[in-house]
């Protein structure tokens, strides 16, 4: 039997997951009834729930990203709470359609039980990457509601 992973240990596995592209495993580090809450998306869901709609949503970035990004100055903070992380990093961002290249930060409370995350609070700089896109103006129609 191996070991559980921790919570820190999880996050790793996220973020490397994501800076090597591989959206489409990435749901099987969350629980079935997990709720990611994403605070500062602007135009998008602000919560998620369960493996499945994650699991959706990260296909759906899989096929539709033009983003390569590269993880730097990461920080993980554990908590009093052994299931608690607190990860603080910047992704060095390519924009393959742009040629942009720029930071974003992001921060991310994650909550994770038996080796799995049953909760993440994810805090991203998501007006750079739509900017960086060239997306400022269909981000405020989407805004303005049009």
């Amino acid at each position: 039997m191996s070991e559980t992973m921790s919570a820190r240990e999880v996050f790793l596995k996220l973020l490397e997951g994501i800076t090597e592209g591989r959206f489409t495993e990435l749901a099987e580090l969350y629980s079935e009834d997990a709720v990611v809450e994403t605070a500062f998306e602007p135009v998008g869901p602000r919560r998620i729930e369960g493996r499945a709609a994650l699991a959706g949503r990260f296909a759906e970035v899989a096929t539709r990203s033009p983003m390569e990004l590269r993880a730097k100055n990461v920080v993980v903070r554990e908590t009093d709470d052994p299931e608690v992380v607190v990860a603080e990093w910047d992704y060095q961002v390519h924009h393959r359609i742009t040629r942009r290249t720029f930071e974003a930060a992001n921060i991310q409370v994650l909550r994770v039980r038996e080796g799995l995350i049953v909760h993440s609070r994810d805090f991203h700089d998501h007006l750079a990457l739509i900017v960086a896109g060239g997306g400022l103006p269909q981000l405020v129609t989407a805004l303005e509601g049009k």
